[in-house]
Parts: C-alpha cells; sequence; structure tokens
C-alpha cells in the first residue's frame, strides 16, 4: 500500500480542480490575437463626417480654351488643371510634383504663364486660356514645338508641355532674349531628365539667335 505522500500528483491536484496552463495559455492566445484584430479594424475605419460638412456642390462653370467656350458643372474647389484633364481630357499640362513648383502644368491665361495646379477653375472664368493642344493645328505647328524638336529638348517628356508653353510666352513677352536671359527666364520650370540646354537651345532660336549679355 503506498503511503498518501508517495501518491503520483496529477495537475488537477497540483494546480487546483478545473485548471490547465496549456489551455489558459491558448485562451490568453486568441484573446490577445482578437483585440489586436479589433484595435487594427477600428484604426483602419476612417473617421466619421462631421454632421455639419455639407459636400460641394457642382456649379456650372464657362472656361474659353484654346479659343473655343466649355460649359461645365464643377465643384468650386476643382483646379483648373483637373478640369482639363479630367472634364476636358486636354492632357498635354501634366500634374507630375504635386507641390506647384516643377511648371509641367503650365498653361497660358490671358498670355501669361500659370501654373494649372494652382488656380481654380471657376476664377478662370471670362479669361482667354491656352494650352499645349492650342499650339498646333493639323500641319500649322508653333515655331516653339518645331525647335523643341531640332534641338531634341525632351526625354521622358512629362516637363515637355509646360516648358513649350513656358517658351511661347517668354518668347513673345521677350523676342529677341540672349542665352543667359533665357536661362533665367525659365527659372520656373524643372527638367527631371536634364534637358536644360536643348531647352535653351530652342527658345534661343526662337529668339533669333540674338546675342544680348550672352552667348
Amino acid at each position: 500500500m503506498q503511503d498518501r505522500d508517495d501518491a503520483p500528483r496529477t495537475d488537477q491536484t497540483r494546480r487546483g480542480p478545473g485548471f490547465n496552463r496549456r489551455d489558459f495559455l491558448k485562451g490568453s492566445g486568441a484573446a490577445v490575437a482578437a483585440t489586436a484584430m479589433a484595435t487594427s479594424v477600428a484604426e483602419a475605419a476612417p473617421p466619421p463626417a462631421p454632421s455639419n460638412v455639407v459636400p460641394a456642390q457642382p456649379v456650372p462653370v464657362s472656361l474659353t480654351i484654346n479659343g473655343e467656350t466649355h460649359k461645365l458643372e464643377l465643384e468650386p474647389r476643382v483646379t483648373l488643371l483637373d478640369a482639363l484633364r479630367v472634364d476636358l481630357n486636354l492632357t498635354g499640362a501634366k500634374e507630375v510634383c504635386t507641390t506647384t513648383n516643377c511648371g509641367a502644368c503650365t498653361v497660358l491665361i490671358d498670355g501669361k504663364p500659370v501654373y494649372a495646379c494652382a488656380r481654380l477653375a471657376i476664377e478662370c472664368q471670362g479669361k482667354q486660356i491656352k494650352t499645349v493642344e492650342g499650339l498646333s493645328s493639323g500641319s500649322d505647328i508653333d515655331p516653339v514645338i518645331q525647335a523643341f524638336v531640332k534641338h531634341d529638348a525632351s526625354q521622358c517628356g512629362f516637363c515637355t508641355p509646360g516648358f513649350v508653353v513656358a517658351v511661347r510666352a517668354f518668347v513673345d513677352a521677350h523676342p529677341k532674349a540672349s542665352l543667359d536671359e533665357i536661362r533665367k527666364g525659365l527659372g520656373g520650370n524643372i527638367c527631371r531628365c536634364g534637358t536644360y540646354h536643348g531647352v535653351a537651345e530652342a527658345a534661343h532660336e526662337c529668339c533669333g539667335g540674338a546675342s544680348k549679355g550672352g552667348n
């Protein structure tokens, strides 16, 4: 007969009735996983919109682009660039930097170069807007575009339409500019491929190749 102290002890007698550490750990792990999942779902869910915010409603907007009038229904917050690209399929102006400094979206407004991403479409009503598409019609191609081709003034092409428009505005304002003046005058446009030399040469040719203050 075994002495009571020598009797084998089970987990139940050692840890108390109904208690099992393995089951406890399993249950704890499942609880932690469920809590983490619920937290991640809650964090991923978008915050509820304030009840006092009224969504912007489209309003009539009339834009004169490349000599043609367009009647649109746009939210007041829509930029001129988005109106051109999304609503009118005029995709020459590019959305590249998102920080209003690269010049790829340059258009002419009343003859002056403007970043289309920095203007609301609604504020451009009553103005004459010209995009790069307006610089050619069939075989009638603007000399600036021809000069860009001649001087290989593009690589990837994303900055090219903005540069072409900027050069057209600059040449109109400074028809006898030197290369030095051209380089300074086109400082609002960025080319990530580094085709500045070709762009400057194209602009210089459109200025008649005159040299004044530089070569």
